[in-house]
């Protein structure tokens, strides 16, 4: 499968903007994320960010929480959610990058952990309560086993910490919109325009935002502001939890097509 990198290489040589969807795993329950994950793959999106049910998910808004607590309630854990992506994986063109929080990682041991989600097909690695400052040895853990960690940028970042998040982050540079969780938003702040053009002056390598965006609106917006990718979470996980599976499945293809459209390159008008 792809790399992060070599994916958002491609994009940028065909001037486009990735749509990286998250959904959770397990929920409804881990069967219909198999399908969800293939159903994502063939409607567009480039990347598919799959999160980890966590018991304290610190950086996570009202519906992926709920979403979290229904899997672990199932019995959802680690070791079946890389099981299901070894099975999915093959078949995907989409990368896939694991979002899980720091302490399952260290229950673990870095090193194993690493090398087992390397083994089963995951390219990339989000942890958002990974502070930069003690980061290294998780980078270093990563490389070896060929997964790329995407640190994340907050709004509340100084000119300093970004430079340093922006040298390290692999991939590409997860840009938060807001200060709080994931979560629905009425509008993007206008914050993000700001940070993406500083960030520019930092950086060359691919930035993503993420965190309440949920419309092909909002989607279109931020690519026109110059971002390389569009992560959307809660508005999938939302529409993936409706009354039956199938109706889920069907939310989230309708979803991932209405974004993928939105930051899709304006069609060049040829004059006759």
């Amino acid at each position: 499968m792809t790399s992060i990198s070599q994916q958002f290489q491609t994009l940028r040589s065909r001037q486009q903007c990735a749509l990286i969807p998250f959904i959770t795993a397990g929920d409804p329950d881990l069967a219909t994320t198999a399908e969800a994950l293939q159903v994502l793959d063939r409607n567009g999106a480039d990347l598919i960010e799959l999160g980890v049910p966590y018991s304290d998910p610190l950086a996570d808004g009202p519906v992926i929480q709920a979403a979290a607590t229904r899997a672990l309630k199932k019995g959802v854990n680690l070791e079946q959610v890389l099981k299901l992506v070894e099975s999915v994986s093959p078949n995907l063109q989409a990368p896939i990058i694991l979002f899980t929080y720091y302490n399952p990682i260290l229950n673990r041991g870095i090193k194993p952990f690493m090398e087992q989600i390397s083994q089963v097909g995951v390219k990339g690695l989000v942890v958002p309560d990974l502070p930069i400052d003690e980061s290294a040895e998780l980078l270093e853990m990563a490389a070896s086993a060929g997964v790329e960690v995407i640190l994340l940028v907050a709004p509340t970042s100084s000119k300093e910490r970004i430079e340093k998040i922006a040298q390290k982050s692999q991939g590409f540079i997860y840009l938060v919109s807001v200060t709080g969780v994931t979560g629905v938003r009425s509008q993007v702040q206008g914050k993000v325009k700001d940070s993406l053009e500083q960030m520019r002056q930092i950086t060359d390598k691919p930035i993503g935002v993420g965190f309440g965006i949920s419309s092909s609106e909002q989607a279109r917006q931020v690519k026109d502001w110059g971002a390389d990718g569009i992560i959307v979470g809660s508005a999938f996980v939302k529409r993936l939890a409706q009354d039956t599976p199938s109706e889920g499945l069907q939310g989230i293809e309708s979803l991932c097509q209405e974004l993928k459209a939105a930051v899709a390159p304006e069609k060049q008008v040829v004059s006759a």
